[in-house]
C-alpha cells in the first residue's frame, strides 16, 4: 500500500525532465524570481543528451554533435568552458567512384579543387549549391521561417539541383541530419539547419555530449534539480510521485520526451518519432585520421565517424572508437553487415573490430514533415504546461527555444508579464 505525504515547501514551478527544454524553462523561470524544482526520474541530466562510460571508452546516447550557432546555445552557454572539438567542416561521401570530399573552401580553402566540375558536381549544381548557400546564410532568418513549406526533396529540385547530385549527396547526408531517407523532411526545417551548418562549428565537447545539459544544470541555483525522483501523475494542486509524496505547485511543466509526456497529459497530441541505432566499434587503429563524417551513397548506414580523432579522450590510448549510425532498431544479424559496409567504405578490414555497445534510440528526432509547425504553444490546460522538441524541432535549438517558450507563457500566466 502507498502511503500519500505532502511536502508543505511548495515551489511556484514544478518542471517534470531534466532534458534541455526542462533545464532551460527552469533557468529562465529562476531569474525571473520564482522558485523551481526540477523532478528527474533517471540518474543524471539530460534526458537523451548523456554520456556514459564504457571500458574507458565516451560512448553518448547515440551519435551527437554540438553546433555552435544556435542563437539559444550562445545565449545560455559559455562554449569554452565546454572545450569543444571540431568536426572537419566538410563531409566524405562513399561512392561507387570511391571516396567524395564536399569541403567547405572559405573555411578549408585546400577543399576548393575537389568542388571543381566533374569531381563532385556539375556546373549546374554548383551554381545552385552557391545560390542556395548564399540565400540561407545571409537571408534574415523570419524569411525562412515563412517561407513555403514543401518536402526538402521538393525544396532542392526547385533549386534547381540535378537528381543525381541530390541522390550522390544531398540523400545521404540529409539522412543522417534528419534520420529519415526520402527527404519528406519539412523545407522550412531544412533551410533553417543548412543556415546553421554555414555559420556555426560542428563539435563534440572534451567530456562527452552530456557535459551541455550538465552545464546547464550547474547554472540553477543549488538544489533545484532533485534526481531519481519519477513523477507517477499529476494532481490537481501538483504531482504525485510513484512513492506516493505528493508536491504541489502553481503551475507544472511536462518537459519529458513524447512517451512519458503523453501519459502525464492524456490526449496531448505527440508526432511520431525517427528510430536510429549507433554501433560503437573499438579499433585497434583508426580507419580514417582525420574527424571527418563519412556517409554512403548506398545508404547501408547514415554515417560513420572515428570520434577518437575529434575528441582523443573518448578511447583509450593506443585503440579508435568508431561511430555507426542506422535507421531504425538493432537487429539480429545486422552488425555484420554494416561491419561489411563499413569495410568496404573505410578501404580495411574490419573483422577484428570488437563491437563495443548497439544504442538504439527509439526516440531520436521527431518527425518533421511538412507543413512544420516551429513552434507551439505549452499551454495545455490552466496551470499545466509542456516542452521539448515535439514542440518545436528536432534540435538542440527546437529543446531550448521550447523551454524558454514554456517559461514565458508560465510568466504570463503566473505574473501577467
Amino acid at each position: 500500500m502507498i502511503t500519500m505525504s505532502v511536502i508543505r515547501d511548495a515551489p511556484d514551478v514544478l518542471v517534470i525532465g531534466a532534458g534541455l527544454a526542462g533545464l532551460a524553462c527552469a533557468r529562465d523561470l529562476s531569474e525571473a524570481g520564482h522558485t523551481v524544482r526540477v523532478l528527474e526520474a533517471c540518474d543524471g541530466v539530460g534526458g537523451r543528451m548523456r554520456s556514459d562510460r564504457h571500458d574507458g571508452f565516451v560512448i553518448d546516447r547515440g551519435f551527437q554533435v554540438f553546433n555552435t550557432s544556435y542563437p539559444q546555445v550562445r545565449r545560455r552557454l559559455t562554449l569554452r568552458d565546454l572545450r569543444l572539438r571540431p568536426f572537419t567542416a566538410g563531409v566524405l561521401v562513399h561512392t561507387n567512384r570511391g571516396a567524395l570530399r564536399f569541403g567547405d573552401p572559405s573555411r578549408s580553402p585546400h577543399t576548393f579543387s575537389d568542388l571543381l566540375p566533374g569531381r563532385l558536381a556539375g556546373p549546374r549544381d554548383l551554381a545552385a549549391l552557391g545560390i542556395l548557400t548564399a540565400r540561407d546564410m545571409l537571408a534574415p532568418v523570419r524569411s525562412l521561417k515563412r517561407g513555403a513549406d514543401h518536402t526538402t526533396r521538393s525544396a532542392l529540385a526547385g533549386a534547381g539541383f540535378s537528381e543525381e547530385f541530390v541522390e550522390r549527396f544531398f540523400r545521404p547526408f540529409l539522412s543522417g541530419v534528419f534520420l529519415e531517407d526520402r527527404l519528406e523532411t519539412s523545407s522550412r526545417f531544412f533551410h533553417l539547419v543548412w543556415r546553421s551548418m554555414l555559420r556555426g562549428t560542428l563539435c563534440l565537447p572534451t567530456e562527452g555530449i552530456g557535459a551541455v545539459p550538465r552545464a546547464l544544470a550547474d547554472r540553477l541555483p543549488s538544489g533545484t534539480v532533485r534526481l531519481g525522483t519519477p513523477v507517477g501523475t499529476l494532481t490537481d494542486d501538483g504531482v504525485a510521485l510513484t512513492d506516493g509524496t505528493v508536491l504541489p505547485a502553481h503551475a507544472v511543466v511536462v518537459a519529458t520526451g513524447p512517451g512519458p509526456a503523453a501519459s502525464l497529459l492524456p490526449g496531448l497530441d505527440v508526432p511520431a518519432y525517427r528510430v536510429v541505432t549507433t554501433y560503437y566499434h573499438a579499433a585497434a587503429r583508426p580507419p580514417l585520421g582525420e574527424p571527418t563524417l563519412l556517409t554512403d551513397a548506398g545508404r547501408r548506414f547514415l554515417n560513420t565517424c572515428v570520434l577518437s580523432e575529434v575528441v582523443p579522450g573518448y578511447a583509450p590510448k593506443g585503440t579508435a572508437l568508431v561511430a555507426t549510425s542506422v535507421l531504425g532498431e538493432d537487429a539480429e544479424g545486422r552488425e555484420p553487415l554494416v561491419r561489411d559496409a563499413l569495410a568496404e567504405a573505410y578501404g580495411i578490414d574490419t573483422g577484428r573490430w570488437d563491437l563495443l555497445t548497439a544504442r538504439t534510440i527509439p526516440d531520436a528526432l521527431p518527425v518533421m514533415t511538412p507543413p512544420q509547425s516551429l513552434s507551439r504553444t505549452s499551454r495545455v490546460a490552466p496551470g499545466r504546461y509542456v516542452c521539448g522538441d515535439h514542440r518545436a524541432t528536432g534540435s538542440v535549438q527546437g529543446a531550448l527555444a521550447s523551454g524558454a517558450r514554456a517559461a514565458r507563457e508560465v510568466l504570463h500566466d503566473l505574473d501577467g508579464r
